[in-house]
């Protein structure tokens, strides 16, 4: 894959990365969102998933799980943790190109801590295109940050009420927002989250009437 800039910063700290990672448990950063995830085993897709930690809980309630990572480091670390159970795909928003033949699409989508990664029009393409993937009723779930950068340093702000608005035009409609969310890493007092939850919806139809 060609370098991604909202990767800049990451590989060369890896190992603090994986430290991080490892002291925030699935359940305690994902709360808010867990009753949205499937309970019947599904196809769900991580996005920007790291060094796999979410992918593998995930995998581990008995779902099927694709996850995709730019940062060729963090993959290697997450393949060698959590081994061939999941497909491990080196890709990044906001194209996905790798899953555009993706036929079965997908039941939940998780973009946890990589919005800001990414700048407004590539958010607008990446709603499409994760609209695109899901399946009807489909579940996106993405996490917003807010403060200064840390070990990513290619960011964006971000905007909780501008990302719903941008969704519900790929019909995309709000299930949860959760503003001023604190960050659960220590030291971390500046940053806060925003949490939000998009179902897909079918497209309106034309109405009969004249």
């Amino acid at each position: 894959m060609l370098w991604v800039k909202g990767t800049e910063g990451y590989a060369a700290a890896t190992e603090r990365f994986v430290v991080a990672t490892h002291g925030i448990a699935f359940q305690d950063l994902h709360q808010s969102i867990l009753q949205f995830i499937p309970t019947d085993p599904s196809h769900v897709l991580d996005v920007g998933s790291g060094i796999g930690r979410d992918a593998a809980a995930l995998a581990e309630i008995g779902h099927t799980v694709v996850a995709v990572e730019p940062t060729r480091e963090f993959l290697s670390v997450a393949q060698s943790l959590y081994g061939t159970s999941i497909e491990w795909i080196d890709d990044s928003l906001p194209l996905l190109q790798s899953l555009e033949d993706r036929k079965e699409g997908f039941d939940f989508v998780l973009a946890s801590a990589v919005w800001h990664h990414i700048d407004q029009d590539e958010r607008r393409i990446a709603l499409t295109c994760i609209a695109d993937l899901l399946r009807p009723t489909g579940i996106f779930a993405l996490s917003l940050r807010h403060g200064p950068a840390g070990v990513g340093t290619h960011i964006f702000p971000t905007d909780g009420q501008e990302t719903v608005q941008e969704a519900e035009r790929v019909n995309l409609k709000p299930l949860l927002v959760l503003e001023n969310q604190p960050s659960l890493v220590k030291g971390k007092k500046n940053v806060t989250w925003t949490r939000i939850v998009l179902q897909k919806v079918s497209e309106s139809l034309p109405s009969d009437e004249a």
